[in-house]
């Protein structure tokens, strides 16, 4: 399980010029607007404010770092599917989101964010094939389990999985309310973090 002691917010970056240069591995998360990835990692690390919540959706425009303990980044990207953003925001973001996804070349594991309640939208499904197709490992976990029935969850968690054609083992439904399953998911970043890759410099 994570044991984060000095988890800090470091840089919000746009331009792979400004991305860190250290080779820490990165964990990164993706998910639409308003689905809780700020939550998902101030519940993990126990934390109530590191990462930056907000009523309003889209408000995360930038690729954020979060340092935990010289070890390892949670890397935040952009919310997509905003519909109030404009069309120019968001003509800067996928660029953006997709630069980092292909260039980085610390990024240990994926998390794909998408809401329990709801079935993937085209931009989730989308998000998806575009994480498979950069090689990368992954994962997808399905926010606010606390907002359905407890019996109701896993048969939501198959139909989610369905859709965007992931694993069963790959998925993983998840409460920052509650903290379901947050032992679970911790000690899957955990262990990705035991096998991080390593590289030469260029």
């Amino acid at each position: 399980m994570l044991q984060i002691k000095n988890p800090k917010f470091e840089i919000s970056v746009m331009n792979k010029s400004q991305y860190p240069k250290n080779r820490m591995p990165q964990i990164v998360l993706a998910g639409k607007s308003n689905v809780g990835k700020s939550s998902f990692v101030n519940c993990l690390i126990n934390r109530k404010s590191l990462a930056r919540t907000s009523s309003e959706p889209g408000k995360t425009r930038q690729i954020n770092f979060y340092n935990m303990d010289d070890i390892f980044y949670f890397v935040d990207l952009p919310g997509y599917g905003y519909s109030k953003m404009s069309k120019a925001e968001q003509q800067k973001l996928g660029p953006a989101i997709e630069t980092f996804l292909k260039n980085s070349k610390n990024i240990n594991l994926i998390i794909l964010l998408v809401d329990i309640r709801h079935k993937p939208s085209e931009n989730d499904k989308m998000m998806m094939e575009f994480i498979k197709s950069t090689g990368n490992r992954y994962i997808v976990v399905t926010s606010k389990a606390d907002k359905i029935a407890k019996t109701k969850v896993q048969s939501y968690v198959d139909d989610i999985a369905k859709e965007l054609d992931v694993a069963e083992d790959l998925i993983f439904a998840f409460s920052s309310e509650t903290k379901f399953n947050k032992e679970l998911i911790s000690d899957v970043i955990a262990e990705s973090l035991l096998t991080a890759k390593t590289w030469d410099e260029e």
